[in-house]
C-alpha cells in the first residue's frame, strides 16, 4: 500500500458516510420534534421544517455522485 491509500477509507454508498448518518438521525429527531408542533404551524412551518431536513441527507447523496474520492 502507498503513502496515498494510507489513512483512506473506502466506501460504497453515501449512506456510509459519517456525516450522512448524522445528518439523517438529525432529520429523524426534527421530524419527531415537529410533531409535537401547534395544529396551525402543520401547513406551513412545520412542512419547511421538515422538508429542509430531508434535503440535507439528499444533498450529500446527490453530491457524491459528482464527486470522485
Amino acid at each position: 500500500m502507498g503513502e496515498k491509500e494510507k489513512g483512506k477509507k473506502y466506501f460504497r454508498t453515501h449512506e456510509d458516510l459519517a456525516i450522512y448518518q448524522l445528518a439523517f438521525e438529525t432529520a429523524m429527531q426534527i421530524f419527531a420534534h415537529s410533531k409535537k408542533f401547534p395544529v396551525e404551524e402543520k401547513y406551513s412551518l412545520t412542512d419547511q421544517i421538515r422538508r429542509s431536513s430531508r434535503s440535507v441527507c439528499a444533498l450529500f447523496g446527490g453530491s457524491l455522485e459528482k464527486t470522485e474520492i
